[in-house]
């Protein structure tokens, strides 16, 4: 998995824009962050998870999946490693990021389309 892979993932979903937040790129819906890339360093990715979504991805992929230190792992932030993540799993997990971030009107929207 590569950065440019994680971007174009993220960028594919509806209503995302690509900006800039502490130094590295992140991932917006309606003006709030849902994913970075480079956090916590370089090769790695973060998305904005419910606890129980993280739980289950931290139990099934130890190794790809950790839990962001502190309150905010604890929230659902997880960092990703872009080294062992399969493009599947990363784009279930930038959706679900995705949809605990965007609109209502818009993941709606996003569902009704995908019928």
């Amino acid at each position: 998995m590569t950065e440019d892979t994680f971007r174009r993932i993220a960028l594919g979903l509806p209503g995302t824009a690509e900006s800039a937040h502490m130094d590295h790129p992140d991932f917006r819906v309606g003006g709030k962050i849902f994913a970075t890339l480079r956090s916590p360093a370089k090769g790695w990715g973060m998305v904005k998870l419910q606890p129980f979504e993280q739980e289950v991805l931290v139990r099934a992929e130890p190794d790809t999946f950790v839990p962001a230190k502190g309150a905010w792992g604890r929230r659902g932030c997880t960092h990703v490693r872009l080294s062992t993540v399969s493009s599947a799993k990363l784009r279930d997990a930038l959706l679900a990021a995705w949809r605990n971030t965007a609109p209502k009107k818009l993941v709606k929207v996003f569902d009704e389309g995908a019928k």
